[in-house]
C-alpha cells in the first residue's frame, strides 16, 4: 500500500461501533491504532482475542487504541454474544454494516497497525500476541511511549 493511499484512508475511513460511536482513523493521530479484522467462526481469531483484550486493557490510558472489525458474521446478535463471551473491552465495529473501507482482508484475522503520524505502519495476517504488539511498538522509530 502506498504512503499516499494510507494517508488518504486515514482521513476518510469512518465506521460506527456497536455502541453507536463513530471512529475516524484521523481522530487517532498522535496515537497507535490497531485495527483488527475478525469473524466469530474463525479459530485463530478466538485464539488471539484474549491477547488483544489484555493489550488494550493495559494500554487504554496510554497512546494506543484498538478497534475490532467483525466481518463474515451471521447476525448482529452472534457478534454481540462473541464479544460478550470473549470479554472484549475495546470498541467493536460491524464491518458488514459499514460503507466499504479500503481494507478487505483475504485472511482472518488480519490486523492493520497505524503509526502515530497516521501512516499504515504494518499489516499482520494471522493471529498475534500481546507480546508481539508491544515489541513492535517498542522497536518503532516513533517517540510515543508505550509501557508493557
Amino acid at each position: 500500500m502506498s504512503e499516499t493511499l494510507a494517508q488518504e484512508v486515514t482521513r476518510d475511513w469512518v465506521m460506527q461501533d456497536m455502541a453507536g460511536h463513530k471512529h475516524q482513523l484521523s481522530q487517532y493521530k498522535g496515537r497507535w491504532l490497531v485495527v483488527n479484522y475478525w469473524a466469530p467462526w474463525c479459530p485463530p481469531c478466538l485464539e488471539e482475542m484474549p491477547e488483544l483484550v489484555t493489550f488494550y486493557d493495559a494500554h487504554v490510558n496510554q497512546n494506543v487504541m484498538v478497534l475490532g472489525v467483525a466481518v463474515q458474521y451471521e447476525s448482529v446478535a452472534s457478534v454481540k454474544k462473541y464479544a460478550d463471551d470473549m470479554l472484549i473491552s475495546y470498541p467493536v465495529v460491524l464491518g458488514e454494516a459499514q460503507k466499504p473501507t479500503a481494507h478487505k482482508p483475504e485472511v482472518l484475522p488480519t490486523t492493520y497497525i497505524y503509526a502515530p503520524d497516521g501512516r499504515l505502519y504494518q499489516v499482520k495476517r494471522g493471529a498475534l500476541s500481546r507480546a508481539w504488539l508491544e515489541q513492535l511498538l517498542k522497536e518503532s522509530a516513533f517517540n510515543v511511549p508505550v509501557k508493557p
